[in-house]
């Protein structure tokens, strides 16, 4: 009897260790899956660098090739940080695209205002036209100030998006990665003790 409960047992925790490893195989291949998504931009995207047209980027997830579904990465990059998270240097950077973004916008709104108060002031004296005022030389100043602005801010904002797939694509150093990442295991499988009971086996790759 006390023979028949330990076999029972044995074969129990032979089928729940078989389970486990399977399971964890499943989920170690997955996460890897999901890690090593390669992101294309669109050809004309890829050449744009300093100075280029602020517009959206467009991406896929395919062999970036004339036949992809090419998807817009919104205009403050928003869409691609899913497949970004995970790789600090991927998400630094596309904060720094953001960033910009947000700066090109308040120009941009910047610099309409100040159009528009210079309009304004030239429509108000209907009796005898001006075009120099003081108000309308603070608003010429202003929108100066906001086209500089805007040449400085545009200069880099589409390299920090263009970086950022790239530190995807590349990877990062393992010490950037965090502590989860270095602790998964490389290699799982089942090993046989000394009495043939069934053991799990993990190993790890030192980095």
């Amino acid at each position: 009897m006390p023979h028949t409960q330990l076999s029972r047992v044995s074969g129990g925790l032979r089928r729940f260790t078989l389970v486990a490893a399977c399971s964890l195989g499943v989920s170690l291949a997955a996460q890897a899956q999901q890690t090593t998504t390669v992101l294309r931009l669109a050809p004309e995207d890829v050449s744009r660098g300093l100075n280029g047209p602020q517009k959206n980027f467009f991406f896929t997830t395919g062999a970036g090739t004339a036949n992809d579904d090419y998807q817009s990465a919104g205009f403050f990059g928003q869409r691609l940080r899913p497949y970004l998270a995970g790789n600090q240097e991927a998400l630094d950077n596309l904060n720094r695209y953001r960033r910009q973004k947000w700066m090109y916008l308040t120009e941009r709104l910047t610099f309409v205002g100040a159009v528009g108060l210079y309009g304004q002031q030239v429509l108000a004296h209907t009796e005898k036209e001006e075009y120099f005022n003081t108000t309308q030389q603070a608003a010429v100043g202003l929108a100066a100030f906001s086209l500089l602005s805007n040449v400085l801010i545009s200069r880099h904002t589409n390299s920090h998006l263009q970086r950022a797939i790239e530190a995807h694509n590349t990877g990062v150093p393992a010490a950037r990665t965090g502590v989860l990442q270095q602790m998964r295991p490389s290699t799982v499988g089942l090993a046989a003790s000394r009495n043939g009971q069934p053991l799990l086996a993990l190993s790890w790759n030192l980095r």
